[in-house]
Protein backbone atom coordinates (compact mmCIF):
# COMPACT_ATOMS: atom_id res chain seq x y z
CA UNK A 1 0.00 0.00 0.00
CA UNK A 2 0.97 3.36 -0.30
CA UNK A 3 3.19 5.23 2.69
CA UNK A 4 2.34 8.61 3.32
CA UNK A 5 4.71 10.96 4.36
CA UNK A 6 5.08 11.28 8.27
CA UNK A 7 4.12 14.03 10.24
CA UNK A 8 5.95 15.52 13.52
CA UNK A 9 5.10 12.89 16.38
CA UNK A 10 3.85 15.85 18.90
CA UNK A 11 2.61 19.46 19.18
CA UNK A 12 5.73 21.10 21.90
CA UNK A 13 5.27 20.55 25.87
CA UNK A 14 3.32 17.01 25.33
CA UNK A 15 5.02 13.86 26.41
CA UNK A 16 5.47 11.51 23.24
CA UNK A 17 5.57 8.35 25.10
CA UNK A 18 1.26 7.92 24.97
CA UNK A 19 1.55 8.58 21.20
CA UNK A 20 4.63 6.17 20.61
CA UNK A 21 3.17 3.40 22.58
CA UNK A 22 -0.27 4.22 20.36
CA UNK A 23 1.62 4.03 17.27
CA UNK A 24 2.97 0.69 18.22
CA UNK A 25 -0.75 -0.18 19.54
CA UNK A 26 -1.83 0.23 15.40
CA UNK A 27 1.00 -1.22 13.60
CA UNK A 28 0.48 -4.42 15.79
CA UNK A 29 -3.48 -3.78 15.06
CA UNK A 30 -2.79 -3.23 10.80
CA UNK A 31 -0.45 -6.07 11.34
CA UNK A 32 -2.85 -9.16 13.10
CA UNK A 33 -5.89 -7.48 10.48
CA UNK A 34 -3.73 -8.30 7.72
CA UNK A 35 -3.09 -12.00 8.73
CA UNK A 36 -6.83 -12.69 9.71
CA UNK A 37 -7.84 -11.22 6.35
CA UNK A 38 -6.00 -13.92 4.56
CA UNK A 39 -6.96 -16.48 7.39
CA UNK A 40 -10.43 -15.55 6.68
CA UNK A 41 -10.26 -15.39 3.06
CA UNK A 42 -8.51 -19.23 3.60
CA UNK A 43 -11.70 -20.27 5.12
CA UNK A 44 -13.15 -19.92 1.50
CA UNK A 45 -10.69 -21.93 -0.56
CA UNK A 46 -12.63 -25.13 -0.22
CA UNK A 47 -15.69 -23.36 -1.96
CA UNK A 48 -14.84 -20.42 -4.41
CA UNK A 49 -10.48 -21.38 -4.86
CA UNK A 50 -8.15 -18.38 -4.29
CA UNK A 51 -8.68 -17.25 -7.34
CA UNK A 52 -12.35 -16.43 -6.24
CA UNK A 53 -11.05 -15.06 -2.98
CA UNK A 54 -9.13 -12.50 -4.79
CA UNK A 55 -11.40 -11.82 -6.97
CA UNK A 56 -13.48 -9.92 -4.26
CA UNK A 57 -10.86 -8.92 -2.21
CA UNK A 58 -10.03 -7.15 -5.48
CA UNK A 59 -13.19 -5.27 -5.59
CA UNK A 60 -13.39 -4.08 -1.90
CA UNK A 61 -9.83 -3.15 -1.60
CA UNK A 62 -10.89 -1.07 -5.06
CA UNK A 63 -13.83 0.61 -3.86
CA UNK A 64 -12.43 1.75 -0.60
CA UNK A 65 -8.90 2.60 -2.43
CA UNK A 66 -11.14 4.87 -4.48
CA UNK A 67 -12.86 6.32 -1.93
CA UNK A 68 -9.53 7.43 -0.36
CA UNK A 69 -7.40 8.39 -3.30
CA UNK A 70 -10.45 9.71 -5.70
CA UNK A 71 -8.71 10.06 -8.43
CA UNK A 72 -8.72 12.30 -11.20
CA UNK A 73 -7.69 9.82 -14.21
CA UNK A 74 -8.79 12.40 -16.87
CA UNK A 75 -5.62 14.67 -16.24
CA UNK A 76 -3.36 11.65 -16.00
CA UNK A 77 -0.55 12.01 -18.25
CA UNK A 78 1.43 9.26 -19.82
CA UNK A 79 4.16 9.71 -17.66
CA UNK A 80 1.77 8.84 -14.85
CA UNK A 81 -0.74 6.64 -16.28
CA UNK A 82 2.55 3.97 -17.10
CA UNK A 83 3.58 3.27 -13.26
CA UNK A 84 0.29 3.07 -12.72
CA UNK A 85 -1.01 0.83 -15.10
CA UNK A 86 1.93 -1.76 -13.89
CA UNK A 87 0.99 -1.09 -10.30
CA UNK A 88 -2.50 -2.47 -11.59
CA UNK A 89 -0.79 -5.91 -12.88
CA UNK A 90 1.64 -5.86 -9.80
CA UNK A 91 -1.25 -5.73 -7.38
CA UNK A 92 -3.35 -8.28 -9.06
CA UNK A 93 -0.63 -10.91 -9.90
CA UNK A 94 0.65 -9.92 -6.03
CA UNK A 95 -2.06 -11.60 -4.22
CA UNK A 96 -2.83 -14.30 -6.37
CA UNK A 97 0.37 -15.47 -6.07
CA UNK A 98 0.20 -15.10 -1.89
CA UNK A 99 -3.58 -16.61 -1.57
CA UNK A 100 -2.25 -19.42 -3.87
CA UNK A 101 0.60 -20.30 -2.13
CA UNK A 102 -1.36 -19.89 1.20
CA UNK A 103 -3.41 -22.59 -0.16
CA UNK A 104 -0.68 -24.43 -1.19
CA UNK A 105 2.15 -24.35 1.70
CA UNK A 106 0.12 -22.16 4.30
CA UNK A 107 -0.26 -18.94 5.93
CA UNK A 108 2.59 -18.36 7.85
CA UNK A 109 5.60 -19.80 5.37
CA UNK A 110 3.48 -18.32 2.49
CA UNK A 111 3.81 -14.82 4.15
CA UNK A 112 7.33 -14.83 5.14
CA UNK A 113 8.58 -15.82 1.58
CA UNK A 114 6.50 -12.54 0.31
CA UNK A 115 8.36 -10.56 3.26
CA UNK A 116 11.63 -11.32 1.40
CA UNK A 117 10.39 -8.82 -0.84
CA UNK A 118 10.30 -5.40 0.92
CA UNK A 119 13.72 -6.89 2.49
CA UNK A 120 15.32 -7.10 -0.56
CA UNK A 121 14.68 -3.94 -1.69
CA UNK A 122 15.80 -2.29 1.88
CA UNK A 123 19.07 -4.16 1.44
CA UNK A 124 19.98 -3.59 -1.90
CA UNK A 125 19.33 0.41 -1.43
CA UNK A 126 22.57 0.22 0.79
CA UNK A 127 25.99 -0.45 1.70
CA UNK A 128 26.28 -1.04 5.03
CA UNK A 129 28.30 -4.07 6.03
CA UNK A 130 25.52 -4.52 8.72
CA UNK A 131 23.06 -4.72 5.73
CA UNK A 132 25.53 -7.33 3.87
CA UNK A 133 25.36 -9.68 7.13
CA UNK A 134 21.74 -9.31 7.06
CA UNK A 135 21.24 -10.61 3.39
CA UNK A 136 23.52 -13.60 4.64
CA UNK A 137 21.25 -14.31 7.31
CA UNK A 138 18.00 -14.04 5.68
CA UNK A 139 19.04 -15.99 2.53
CA UNK A 140 20.57 -18.32 4.88
CA UNK A 141 17.02 -18.82 6.35
CA UNK A 142 15.17 -18.84 3.04
CA UNK A 143 17.44 -22.22 2.25
CA UNK A 144 16.23 -23.55 5.22
CA UNK A 145 12.79 -22.97 4.06
CA UNK A 146 13.29 -24.45 0.80
CA UNK A 147 14.77 -27.40 2.05
CA UNK A 148 14.05 -30.55 0.24
CA UNK A 149 11.87 -32.54 1.66
CA UNK A 150 9.15 -35.08 1.53
CA UNK A 151 6.49 -32.69 1.71
CA UNK A 152 7.78 -29.81 0.02
CA UNK A 153 5.29 -28.09 -2.35
CA UNK A 154 7.84 -26.10 -4.55
CA UNK A 155 5.19 -24.50 -6.83
CA UNK A 156 3.63 -22.86 -3.40
CA UNK A 157 6.92 -21.86 -2.54
CA UNK A 158 7.95 -20.77 -5.64
CA UNK A 159 4.41 -18.71 -5.71
CA UNK A 160 5.77 -17.42 -2.62
CA UNK A 161 9.00 -16.29 -4.10
CA UNK A 162 6.70 -14.74 -6.58
CA UNK A 163 4.78 -12.58 -4.34
CA UNK A 164 7.76 -11.48 -2.29
CA UNK A 165 9.00 -9.81 -6.41
CA UNK A 166 5.92 -8.71 -7.06
CA UNK A 167 6.00 -6.94 -3.12
CA UNK A 168 9.24 -5.20 -3.84
CA UNK A 169 7.88 -3.94 -7.41
CA UNK A 170 4.89 -2.87 -5.58
CA UNK A 171 7.12 -1.17 -3.36
CA UNK A 172 9.22 0.66 -6.15
CA UNK A 173 6.19 1.60 -8.08
CA UNK A 174 4.52 3.37 -5.50
CA UNK A 175 7.37 5.50 -4.74
CA UNK A 176 7.34 6.26 -8.67
CA UNK A 177 3.85 6.97 -8.13
CA UNK A 178 4.24 9.02 -5.62
CA UNK A 179 6.86 11.08 -6.90
CA UNK A 180 4.13 11.87 -9.80
CA UNK A 181 0.59 12.16 -8.44
CA UNK A 182 -0.88 13.75 -5.37
CA UNK A 183 -1.81 11.36 -2.35
CA UNK A 184 -3.23 8.55 -2.95
CA UNK A 185 -4.52 9.17 -6.49
CA UNK A 186 -2.13 6.48 -7.98
CA UNK A 187 -3.12 3.49 -5.28
CA UNK A 188 -6.72 4.25 -6.16
CA UNK A 189 -6.69 4.27 -10.13
CA UNK A 190 -4.08 1.03 -9.70
CA UNK A 191 -6.71 -0.84 -7.37
CA UNK A 192 -9.87 0.27 -9.45
CA UNK A 193 -7.83 -1.41 -12.79
CA UNK A 194 -6.87 -4.59 -10.92
CA UNK A 195 -10.46 -5.03 -9.71
CA UNK A 196 -11.52 -4.46 -13.20
CA UNK A 197 -9.22 -7.50 -14.30
CA UNK A 198 -11.02 -9.86 -12.00
CA UNK A 199 -14.44 -9.35 -13.29
CA UNK A 200 -13.60 -11.79 -16.03
CA UNK A 201 -11.76 -13.87 -13.40
CA UNK A 202 -14.70 -13.77 -10.59
CA UNK A 203 -17.21 -14.65 -13.51
CA UNK A 204 -15.75 -17.43 -14.35
CA UNK A 205 -14.64 -18.71 -10.96
CA UNK A 206 -18.40 -18.53 -9.40
CA UNK A 207 -20.01 -19.72 -12.94
CA UNK A 208 -18.05 -22.83 -12.30
CA UNK A 209 -18.56 -22.62 -8.27
CA UNK A 210 -21.94 -20.92 -6.98
CA UNK A 211 -20.56 -19.39 -4.25
CA UNK A 212 -22.03 -19.53 -0.96
CA UNK A 213 -23.14 -16.73 1.42
CA UNK A 214 -20.36 -17.73 3.91
CA UNK A 215 -17.67 -18.23 1.11
CA UNK A 216 -18.69 -14.30 0.05
CA UNK A 217 -18.80 -13.01 3.62
CA UNK A 218 -14.56 -14.79 4.05
CA UNK A 219 -13.55 -12.97 1.17
CA UNK A 220 -15.28 -9.69 1.39
CA UNK A 221 -13.72 -9.76 5.30
CA UNK A 222 -10.85 -10.31 3.54
CA UNK A 223 -11.06 -7.35 1.67
CA UNK A 224 -11.32 -5.41 4.48
CA UNK A 225 -9.38 -6.58 7.08
CA UNK A 226 -6.04 -7.00 4.85
CA UNK A 227 -7.14 -3.68 2.55
CA UNK A 228 -9.15 -1.16 3.85
CA UNK A 229 -8.27 -2.07 7.88
CA UNK A 230 -4.05 -1.95 7.34
CA UNK A 231 -3.99 1.09 4.79
CA UNK A 232 -6.16 3.85 7.18
CA UNK A 233 -4.38 2.15 10.42
CA UNK A 234 -1.25 2.77 8.66
CA UNK A 235 -2.16 6.17 7.30
CA UNK A 236 -2.55 7.16 11.57
CA UNK A 237 0.32 5.13 13.00
CA UNK A 238 2.81 6.96 10.45
CA UNK A 239 1.49 9.99 12.25
CA UNK A 240 2.91 9.12 15.40
CA UNK A 241 5.95 6.98 14.62
CA UNK A 242 9.37 7.42 12.37
CA UNK A 243 9.18 5.32 9.04
CA UNK A 244 12.20 3.65 10.21
CA UNK A 245 10.31 2.26 13.13
CA UNK A 246 7.36 1.32 11.08
CA UNK A 247 10.06 -0.41 8.99
CA UNK A 248 10.71 -1.90 11.77
CA UNK A 249 7.22 -3.24 12.87
CA UNK A 250 6.62 -4.61 9.45
CA UNK A 251 8.26 -7.93 10.99
CA UNK A 252 5.48 -8.64 12.87
CA UNK A 253 4.07 -9.56 9.55
CA UNK A 254 5.62 -13.44 9.13
CA UNK A 255 5.55 -13.89 13.36
CA UNK A 256 1.48 -12.52 13.12
CA UNK A 257 0.75 -14.82 9.80
CA UNK A 258 2.77 -18.07 11.72
CA UNK A 259 0.40 -17.81 14.65
CA UNK A 260 -2.85 -16.92 12.73
CA UNK A 261 -2.43 -19.98 10.42
CA UNK A 262 -1.77 -21.81 13.92
CA UNK A 263 -4.35 -20.61 16.05
CA UNK A 264 -7.23 -20.21 12.89
CA UNK A 265 -6.48 -22.50 10.17
CA UNK A 266 -4.64 -25.21 12.22
CA UNK A 267 -1.07 -24.76 10.00
CA UNK A 268 1.64 -26.09 12.57
CA UNK A 269 5.44 -25.17 11.64
CA UNK A 270 8.32 -27.46 12.80
CA UNK A 271 10.65 -25.57 14.91
CA UNK A 272 13.37 -25.40 12.08
CA UNK A 273 10.61 -22.79 10.24
CA UNK A 274 10.36 -20.79 12.97
CA UNK A 275 14.06 -20.53 13.35
CA UNK A 276 14.48 -19.30 10.19
CA UNK A 277 11.13 -17.29 10.23
CA UNK A 278 13.22 -16.22 13.21
CA UNK A 279 16.43 -15.14 11.87
CA UNK A 280 13.91 -12.92 8.58
CA UNK A 281 12.41 -11.23 10.98
CA UNK A 282 15.99 -10.02 12.82
CA UNK A 283 17.60 -9.35 9.50
CA UNK A 284 14.75 -6.81 8.85
CA UNK A 285 14.60 -5.02 12.33
CA UNK A 286 18.32 -4.96 12.12
CA UNK A 287 18.19 -3.38 8.73
CA UNK A 288 15.46 -0.77 9.38
CA UNK A 289 17.38 -0.08 13.20
CA UNK A 290 20.92 0.56 11.10
CA UNK A 291 18.90 2.93 8.77
CA UNK A 292 17.46 4.59 11.49
CA UNK A 293 20.43 5.33 13.60
CA UNK A 294 22.76 6.27 10.15
CA UNK A 295 22.03 9.75 9.98
CA UNK A 296 22.83 10.37 13.98
CA UNK A 297 26.23 8.41 13.10
CA UNK A 298 26.89 11.02 10.54
CA UNK A 299 26.31 14.07 12.27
Amino acid sequence: MTTPAPVHEATAGRSTAPVRLSGVAMMLTSALSNQLGAATGALAFGSIGPAGVVAVRQWVAAVVLVAVGRPRVRTFTWRQWWPVLSLAVVFATMNLTLYTAIDRVGLGLAVTLEFLGPLSVALATSRRAVDLVCALVAGSAVLVLLRPKPTADYLGLGLGLTAAACWAAYILLNRLIGARLPGAQGSGAAAVLSGLLYVPVGVLVFARHTPSPRALGCAAAAGVLSSAVPFLVDMLALRKVPTQIFGVFMSAHPVMAALVGWIILGQRLPVVDWLAIAAIVAANSATAIATATAPRRQR
